[in-house]
């Protein structure tokens, strides 16, 4: 069994509004990523990688991993034989 990385959107909202970054943009901005890619994770759309699981611990600092993200079994190696 594989694992993979999931974001805690709740949390990353909550956590970035209470640190004033009202919007998408700031956010991302301050991550230093792209809007299109903050919305696609955001979305599962796409998995947080290294660049956005970095900028949200220095942006949202001093946040750990714990505090924003979870470790899941990942849903493609359980369908695969």
């Amino acid at each position: 069994m594989s694992f993979t990385v999931r974001l805690d959107v709740a949390k990353l909202i909550r956590s970035a509004r209470l640190a004033g970054l009202n919007s998408d943009y700031a956010l991302a901005k301050k991550m230093g990523i792209n809007r299109s890619t903050l919305s696609r994770v955001i979305d599962s759309e796409l998995q947080p990688g290294p660049a956005f699981i970095g900028g949200a611990l220095v942006a949202l600092d001093p946040l750990r991993f714990e505090d924003l993200f979870v470790v899941v079994p990942d849903q493609k190696s359980e369908r695969t034989p």
